[in-house]
């Protein structure tokens, strides 16, 4: 699959999954998460692209962990799609990241704090890449269509959009998935993110809560409605991960939660 990898699988495929670490941490541990998924999604049937963001911009601390450096971390990012042939995908922050990215990977993803950006939307649309916006925990579905217009207007059509929940309350959100046939009937591919939609964010520590025990629950349900792609952040040992490792799904989990995934998009087919 070529940089235009989101719109080139037709909706009646399996669902396409994007996953990996939440930041990329060193060469080693993106080269052996991505080994893992390659082997699982490939025995399975599932198109694959590898994520890792080369920055993490948006910390409740000013201590927290952001990153290894964005050429360094982007570097690995290439050499993760060199070896094992799958397209990557990161986040880009601001309208000047968008071009350095894009020399690295494949898929340009927007934050949810930022999916009102028109900058930022137009300067990821005039890469050619795949745009990838995450929902903003405070739009509704509807409010979606304007940024997937920024992009089509700004002449690239290569554009989906992922749910990560609606915030609930201060500290919780929640995941209404009535808003996925809402969004679909924009005419773009709906990723559902299984991992983000299970935060508790603005805890009184400073630090991101979540529940990853509800992970495979969050994305059986979302299979069953129909999503296009399925988004999730794993990690060999999420409680020594370096950012939100308290909603990440442990990677010795990923294989039987495939499978059982996949089982359910052959049921609703």
């Amino acid at each position: 699959m070529d940089n235009r990898i989101i719109k080139s699988i037709s909706p009646s495929e399996n669902f396409f999954l994007l996953a990996g670490p939440c930041v990329i941490e060193g060469e080693k541990m993106a080269l052996d998460i991505a080994e893992s998924i390659v082997e699982t999604t490939s025995r399975l049937g599932i198109p694959y692209a590898f994520k890792g963001s080369y920055r993490k911009a948006n910390r409740s601390r000013i201590d927290s962990f952001t990153g290894i450096g964005d050429i360094e971390a982007l570097r690995i990012l290439k050499k993760v799609n060199e070896t094992f042939g799958c397209p990557v995908v990161t986040d880009i922050h601001s309208a000047a990241e968008a071009e350095m990215a894009a020399e690295f990977v494949d898929i340009l993803q927007i934050p949810a704090f930022l999916c009102r950006q028109t900058d930022l939307l137009v300067a990821a649309a005039a890469t050619g890449k795949t745009v990838n916006i995450k929902k903003g925990q405070f739009l509704s579905p509807e409010s979606m269509q304007f940024a997937i217009q920024k992009v089509r207007d700004a002449g690239n059509s290569d554009v989906a959009i992922t749910e990560r929940g609606v915030s609930f309350g201060y500290q919780d959100l929640i995941v209404d998935f009535r808003g996925i046939p809402q969004m679909q009937s924009f005419g773009c591919p709906v990723i559902l993110d299984a991992t983000h939609s299970l935060q508790q964010p603005n805890q009184a520590a400073g630090v991101t809560g979540g529940r990853p025990d509800l992970i495979e629950t969050i994305a059986r349900a979302g299979i069953a409605t129909g999503v296009d792609g399925l988004f999730l952040e794993t990690h060999p040992e999420p409680s020594k991960a370096k950012s939100d490792g308290a909603n990440m799904l442990p990677l010795d989990q990923l294989p039987s939660l495939l499978e059982k995934l996949c089982a359910i998009r052959a049921a609703i087919r």
